[in-house]
């Protein structure tokens, strides 16, 4: 099972072409990949947003269904990992470091710069501002992760298929899926996710960057960016090395912890009583609109329509870019559990983790800005936290505890991807061997470093969100294919009892 298939070898050469391209001709490339991706916002805008909608409707109907007692594996299987844990390798692997990077940057950007409805600086901005952030990062976006990755673990499992996203399609195309069909479905599969992992090593190398030149003067610019992608790699080797249960498991636990450790600094030493009044308030602002901003599509107002395609949509195909890699590795981690109880634990402990996060750091910063004390909104968004740190006490304390937090989740991301990435290019192998995992992860460093050299990361961006729609059909395939299974599975328990 350990042995390389066509996909790896094929998705390395497509990465090689990709990459030289964006090496030799940056501009090109970044014009090129710009148009198709404002194309694809602004004409499927309403198919992401209804897409996304069915993602939470059916997460919904998997908890109150009868097919929420069925087991992800045998009737006898348990939880490989404890409650605690699982939930620590989810928030990890699913979207650890964008919190910190966007936690207090994007609620600020949708209270002073650019709202979605309301007028800038006002208390109706405030509100949305944490609303939106809550809806970007919040139920919709693990109900996605949750059903994809629902669908992976009940055909491994349960069904005992390789750990491909081909092999969830068998139940409608057969044997087809272990030829030429389902190599193309694991090579989109497996290119969007050495890119997505790629893309987001580059953004994290600049913001550790911005973080160490804040503290302690280091050079912003490519040779520092290099050595931190350098550290980081070996990191995350030595990590992926010494396997899921050591490695990531460890890894995910002091991420949880080191997360907890500085949303309770900010939660003390910000403006508390305001925290937990704007969260209760925004919060029940979500629940109460959450109809009506799954479907919100402004076809009649430019504005409104511009900012859509530039916050929410983008979102909704950067969340289905990443879909092939966190739903794997969520699926991985999760044998053993029932249906309601994995979907639950999927949907609702991140989303209220997240909305807590937003609501601390977003309020804070938003607080400091309404009294004038710095002008947070237009600071860098990979400085934006350490502005607003240099605004508390202890804040170089807090600043390096950030740093540390970012590095923490940087490892963690990348190492949970070459985890991934090693069992999509060995035909499933729920143990892919070392070499594979370190081919790949020295592959995603070089990736990054190429593309951070030529100021190619926005090109690779809008690479990833283009690979998003094809994707997103095979999800639809995948759902299909997941609710006819189940059927015939309810059945046999039916029989069994």
């Amino acid at each position: 099972m350990g042995k390389l298939s066509k996909v790896f070898y094929i998705t390395m050469g497509l990465i090689v072409i990709a990459v030289a391209y964006g090496a030799l001709a940056p501009e090109s490339f970044e014009t090129i990949t710009t148009t198709i991706k404002t194309f694809v916002a602004s004409s499927f805008g309403w198919y992401y947003m209804l897409l996304m909608t069915l993602m939470l409707v059916l997460s919904i109907f998997f908890i109150f269904s009868p097919y929420g007692k069925i087991r992800l594996g045998k009737d006898s299987d348990r939880p490989q990992f404890s409650t605690v844990t699982w939930i620590a390798m989810l928030f990890s692997a699913g979207m650890g470091i964008g919190l910190v990077f966007y936690g207090a940057a994007e609620p600020l950007s949708h209270y002073a710069i650019d709202p979605a409805t309301a007028d800038p600086n006002t208390s109706a901005a405030f509100k949305e501002s944490l609303r939106q952030s809550f809806f970007h990062w919040g139920f919709h976006v693990w109900a996605m992760y949750g059903v994809v990755a629902l669908s992976l673990a009940f055909f491994q499992f349960r069904k005992g298929e390789p750990g491909l996203i081909s092999s969830t399609l068998k139940p409608i195309f057969g044997k087809k899926m272990e030829g030429p069909w389902g190599n193309l479905v694991d090579v989109l599969a497996v290119f969007a996710t050495a890119f997505g992992v790629a893309t987001s090593l580059g953004f994290g190398a600049v913001q550790i960057n911005g973080g160490l030149n804040y503290l302690f003067g280091f050079e912003i610019g490519i040779t520092s960016q290099i050595i931190i992608v350098a550290v980081v790699t070996v990191l995350f080797v030595i990590s992926a090395w010494s396997g899921l249960s050591k490695g990531i498991k460890y890894l995910s636990n002091t991420n949880l912890i080191l997360a907890l450790a500085l949303l309770g600094f900010v939660i003390i030493f910000g403006p508390t009583l305001l925290i937990f009044n704007m969260f209760t308030d925004s919060f029940g602002g979500y629940l109460g609109n959450i109809v009506q901003m799954s479907f919100r599509t402004s076809p009649l107002n430019d504005h409104n329509r511009e900012w859509l395609d530039n916050w929410t949509i983008f979102y909704w195909a950067w969340w289905i870019s990443w879909a092939p890699f966190v739903s794997m590795f969520i699926a991985r981690v999760s044998k053993g559990r029932t249906i309601r109880e994995f979907v639950t634990g999927v949907l609702v402990a991140p989303t209220l983790l997240g909305a807590i996060w937003f609501s601390a750091f977003g309020t804070t910063a938003i607080n400091f800005q309404k009294k004038g004390l710095a002008d947070l909104a237009h600071a860098s968004t990979e400085l934006t936290i350490f502005e607003m740190f240099n605004l508390m006490p202890f804040s170089s304390v807090i600043s390096i505890f950030a740093v540390l937090l970012i590095a923490s989740f940087f490892i963690t991301s990348a190492d949970s991807a070459t985890f991934v990435l090693g069992m999509q290019s060995t035909h499933g192998s729920l143990t892919p061997p070392n070499k594979v995992k370190l081919a790949w992860g020295l592959a995603l460093s070089v990736i990054a470093i190429i593309l951070l050299s030529v100021s190619g990361l926005d090109a690779l961006q809008n690479t990833i969100i283009i690979a998003a729609l094809p994707f997103s059909f095979v999800m639809l395939l995948m759902i299909f294919s997941l609710l006819k299974v189940l059927k015939a599975e309810a059945k046999i328990m039916k029989i069994k009892k």
